[in-house]
């Protein structure tokens, strides 16, 4: 997702509503949404999808579901696959949600399924990825992160970022009364798409710092020498230190799947 994207404005409901709220909600919502410079999306529970997508059709809000089955179809009692949603007129689908990892103890691998099965009917996931506030406590903010991020690369590749969001949802200011500064939120910043996992690395180092994403260097040691040569200076507020780990630590990965590769 390229810095030239508009931003995307979404609404989870959750399970709230009913078909009265639904219906005030959304008049007073397209009354408003007149010349926003912002993409508008919201996720209604499944049984308001078919209604809600029937009245929001044409018009400048966006319409997604709030989870589906990583399994296309089958015996799964009260699961919804992506062609039902797909055939209801859903363009996007939240996918990782913290309350599905949490309260649904789904792991990383099952989301990294779900993200693949959206796309696989054209639907756009929205990856949502975060830290607890005893992950944030104990500094792994970014291996968290990481290995949330891992699990969808290793089962979709890098090149189908290029048409999901990665949403920073930090699970430890949700309903706690902390919340996330823009620097903390901007330092987990959603990623550009490029080729492969070793660019990826090179993009994460950037990209939390802040700063253009750098091109994939062609070697390991151009790649250290980029990273040791251009620090973050004391106004950028990524950690040095966590972005290096974070970012090598992916190229290694990439390194190991194909180590006959010439980088």
């Amino acid at each position: 997702m390229g810095s030239g994207r508009r931003p995307l404005v979404a609404g989870n409901w959750k399970m709230h509503g009913s078909r009265a709220e639904n219906t005030a909600l959304l008049e007073a919502m397209l009354a408003r949404v007149d010349g926003l410079s912002a993409e508008v999306l919201v996720c209604p529970p499944f049984v308001y999808l078919s209604e809600i997508a029937a009245r929001l059709g044409g018009s400048q809000i966006g319409v997604g579901a709030q989870s589906l089955c990583a399994e296309p179809i089958g015996a799964f009692t009260g699961e919804v696959s992506a062609a039902m949603l797909q055939d209801l007129g859903c363009k996007y689908v939240l996918v990782g949600h913290s309350e599905r990892r949490t309260l649904f103890h789904e792991d990383n691998q099952l989301v990294a399924r779900k993200f693949v099965a959206a796309q696989s009917r054209g639907l756009v996931p929205v990856l949502c990825v975060g830290e607890s506030l005893a992950e944030r406590q104990s500094d792994r903010t970014f291996t968290v992160i990481r290995e949330q991020l891992d699990a969808v690369l290793v089962a979709a590749g890098i090149d189908a970022f290029a048409h999901a969001v990665v949403a920073y949802e930090p699970v430890w200011a949700i309903g706690t009364g902390k919340t996330a500064t823009p620097e903390q939120a901007q330092a987990a910043k959603h990623i550009d798409a490029r080729s492969d996992q070793y660019s990826l690395g090179v993009i994460l180092f950037d990209m939390l710092c802040g700063r253009p994403p750098f091109e994939a260097p062609q070697s390991s040691e151009v790649l250290s020498m980029h990273i040791h040569s251009n620090p973050p200076s004391p106004r950028e507020f990524a950690p040095h230190r966590e972005i290096t780990e974070m970012a090598e630590g992916v190229i290694l990965k990439a390194m190991q799947k194909d180590p006959n590769r010439r980088y």
